[in-house]
């Protein structure tokens, strides 16, 4: 997984985790999770997406990172991550929820840092920054009202998981530092992108006013779609479809 190429990601950076294309420099392809998620959910998606190179971003407290404390504010996050990986080019960063507000802000660390940034940004599920989020703060819940928040939005987790006492001390800190990140996040004013910017919302979730908004971020190309469904919307087989479609022209734009 090692990559020395100019421009390819940093060699080592703990944040990363995917599989680098043996042959040639395609789009790269940059899956921003939700509160909670792992890229793996994102990274699988890779053999329906061919034509890019798919990278999953990795806090600290997930995966292969569990021993390291997670952050709890959008600036040390972005901040760190900005400092450790490197993102090659072409690119496009994809936030789901909590991601697609750290994919905005890391995109603008990046401009302000004079480093190359995304091609395109694909934002799902989310309102635009400077809009309020809603729903009463969950950060500060006991365990197990926390989880209950998770299994009612998020899907839930698997029943072992959840029997497993020492498993859910493990797992509940990261939950509850990405929510922290969430509620807290302040929108600092600034010059907009300049970089396509495309939204997506299921029909059933955030208000589409809330989402029309991020037209706002961008003085390039901006788009909305919205689809069938709730906060997780992709996770239908048809709307999973078409948002791979929608990736699949935006990664194809980028590279050209």
């Amino acid at each position: 997984m090692t990559d020395v190429r100019p421009g390819a990601r940093r060699v080592g950076s703990p944040w990363l985790i995917g599989r680098k294309w043996p042959d040639g420099t395609p789009v790269r392809l940059y899956f921003f999770p939700h509160s909670g998620g792992s890229p793996g959910e994102y990274i699988r998606w890779a053999g329906q997406l061919p034509e890019a190179e798919v990278w999953g971003i990795q806090a600290p407290g997930r995966g292969s990172r569990i021993a390291e404390a997670p952050l709890t504010a959008m600036p040390e996050l972005v901040e760190d991550l900005v400092r450790s990986a490197e993102f090659g080019t072409p690119a496009v960063f994809f936030g789901h929820s909590l991601g697609a507000l750290t994919a905005f802000e890391t995109a603008r660390a990046l401009r302000a840092a004079g480093l190359p940034g995304p091609s395109a940004l694909v934002v799902s599920a989310c309102p635009a920054p400077d809009r309020k989020r809603g729903r009463a703060s969950v950060r500060d819940l006991p365990d197990s009202e926390l989880l209950e928040i998770i299994n009612q939005r998020y899907g839930g987790l698997p029943p072992e998981v959840t029997r497993d006492q020492a498993l859910l001390e493990l797992i509940m800190p990261y939950y509850r530092a990405d929510f922290t990140v969430y509620e807290t996040y302040q929108y600092a004013p600034g010059e907009p992108l300049d970089v396509p910017l495309h939204v997506v919302g299921g029909d059933q979730d955030i208000p589409t006013e809330l989402l029309s908004a991020w037209a706002g971020f961008t003085t390039s190309d901006s788009s909305l779609t919205i689809l069938p469904g709730g906060h997780f919307y992709f996770r239908d087989p048809a709307q999973h479809a078409r948002l791979l479609r929608l990736l699949t022209d935006v990664t194809d734009a980028a590279r050209r």
